[in-house]
């Protein structure tokens, strides 16, 4: 079966999702990003992305992401077309890797922010990684350096934090400091090696 040992780890922009990711890898768990293929393959499909979106997106076969972003989270139809155009790409690269990882009969991650949102993936078994809206907002404001309103479009593209809690299978709530961080992630490491027994 594909992604029998996977686990989705996902949550919302600004949650901290990152951080479990970096902690699950120094943990020993591999862990396929889909945002990294996912940049990769954007710059690969650069001629494909001027036609939509114009060469000036384009730079050094590199595509200008953060123009790109503004684009699509203000243009609902051609972010369609964006996802069109990626997300079978993303998907193959994906399913390449996991079906490697499943023969080794353990536990991976794969890191996939729209997760639910996408359907996409018939993996069972979810991680996610919650803090609060104002959490959010300050974090991408302070990190990413929006202004709110940009903020705000980012956090309303994707599901509410509150409907992915209902539908994983593991929660990390990061809605405190790095020590409770620290003890929620143990806890939930915890729970997915006990449920290989």
């Amino acid at each position: 079966m594909k992604f029998e040992y996977a686990i989705a780890l996902t949550g919302n922009i600004a949650t901290g999702k990152s951080t479990v990711a970096d902690m699950l890898s120094l943990d020993g768990f591999y862990l396929i990003d889909a945002d990294k293929i996912a940049h990769r393959i954007l710059d690969e499909q650069h001629q494909s992305i001027a036609k939509i979106f114009g060469t000036d997106l384009i730079a050094n076969k590199k595509v200008d992401r953060k123009t790109l972003g503004n684009i699509i989270f203000s243009d609902f139809e051609k972010r369609k077309e964006l996802e069109a155009l990626l997300h079978p790409l993303i998907y193959d690269e994906i399913e390449r890797q996991a079906v490697v990882q499943d023969k080794l009969l353990r536990p991976y991650i794969i890191d996939i922010p729209l997760f639910f949102e996408g359907g996409r993936y018939p993996i069972e078994r979810s991680l996610v990684v919650y803090a609060t809206k104002v959490q959010q907002l300050k974090r991408l404001m302070q990190r990413d350096g929006y202004n709110e309103e940009d903020a705000h479009k980012r956090i309303a593209s994707q599901m509410k934090l509150s409907k992915k809690k209902k539908r994983a299978t593991y929660v990390i709530d990061n809605t405190g400091g790095l020590d409770q961080l620290q003890y929620e992630y143990e806890r939930v490491k915890e729970q997915i090696l006990g449920d290989l027994k």
